[in-house]
């Protein structure tokens, strides 16, 4: 068994972790928290999603948060972009790095963004050529890669052949999610074999929520396979509101410590990140649900203007 030497952790508690909270975070109190986040050694970290306010109301502050944060040297700052309109707001904000998002299952796709996933995927070709054009870096997200809240078990194929298309659009990263974090290890690598069929494994991400309490033990399945990217969010924040009792993505923090235990590098400092962590979820006013910060103790709020 070879694990990776590096793995590159995409930090994404401030757009995936906060986009379903029903009280507006507000826009300073963003920037303080993805500020903070660019202390800690992270190398990417999703800020917003430049989509419309009249599905995503804690996003309407895009703009403004890709504005206001402190663009950190060596750090990428990508933004979610459903569709051509969101993909032009994000470049005129500043954005040199976009995320498209479809899914794995067609049940999904129509209760998530009404519409088909071969629709959803048409979307995407003049978005994907403009960002060709204007040197803009796209990743890919899949959604429902282990299981979906109205079909059940989604196959390995399903999974292969739209993570193929996004990729074949010119995606430089396929992220994989496991929407409502129904998998097991035996199902990650089954679907990751088969997604590995068509696109290099150095290409693709694992995105695992932790409902099941599974993601862990997903991930370090994942690394076995040869995966050395993986998504998560600082303190659990988030959760797919279409998954029963989804208590969120993985914690970055439990995250780290596991690859901190298995000696592989990140660059990350953990004290910095739990400090992160815990200023958010203060500001939330509800713990952390990164155990490893729990465990820690780590309550030092400095700065703090909740």
């Amino acid at each position: 068994m070879s694990l990776p030497t590096f793995v590159k952790l995409v930090e994404v508690g401030a757009r995936d972790g906060l986009q379903n909270e029903s009280q507006f975070v507000p826009t300073a109190q963003k920037i303080e928290f993805i500020n903070r986040l660019s202390a800690t050694g992270l190398s990417v970290i999703e800020v917003t999603s430049f989509v419309s306010p009249k599905w995503v109301p804690q996003m309407r502050d895009n703009t403004a948060v890709l504005t206001g944060i402190t663009h950190q040297q060596g750090i990428s700052y990508p933004v979610l972009t459903p569709n051509l309109q969101g993909f032009d707001m994000a470049v005129a904000a500043g954005a040199t790095d976009v995320a498209i998002f479809a899914a794995a299952s067609e049940s999904f796709s129509q209760k998530n963004i009404n519409c088909s996933i071969q629709e959803s995927l048409a979307r995407f070709n003049p978005l994907c050529q403009r960002a060709q054009q204007e040197n803009i870096r796209v990743r890919g997200y899949v959604s429902c890669v282990l299981g979906c809240p109205y079909e059940g078990t989604i196959s390995p194929q399903a999974v292969a052949e739209v993570a193929t298309r996004l990729y074949d659009m010119g995606c430089y990263e396929i992220s994989l999610g496991d929407t409502i974090g129904t998998g097991t290890p035996t199902k990650a690598c089954q679907m990751l074999e088969a997604v590995a069929t068509q696109i290099p494994l150095s290409q693709l991400a694992a995105h695992f929520h932790d409902t099941y309490g599974q993601a862990l033990a997903n991930l370090y399945a994942a690394l076995t396979m040869g995966i050395s990217v993986i998504d998560s969010s600082v303190a659990g924040l988030g959760g797919c509101p279409y998954a029963k009792g989804a208590s969120g993505n993985v914690a970055t923090e439990d995250v780290l410590y596991m690859l901190n235990g298995l000696g592989i590098e990140t660059g990350v400092n953990l004290t910095a990140l739990c400090q992160a962590g815990q200023f958010i979820s203060h500001y939330l006013q509800r713990p952390s649900r990164a155990k490893v910060a729990t465990a820690l103790c780590i309550t030092d709020y400095p700065n703090q203007n909740a």
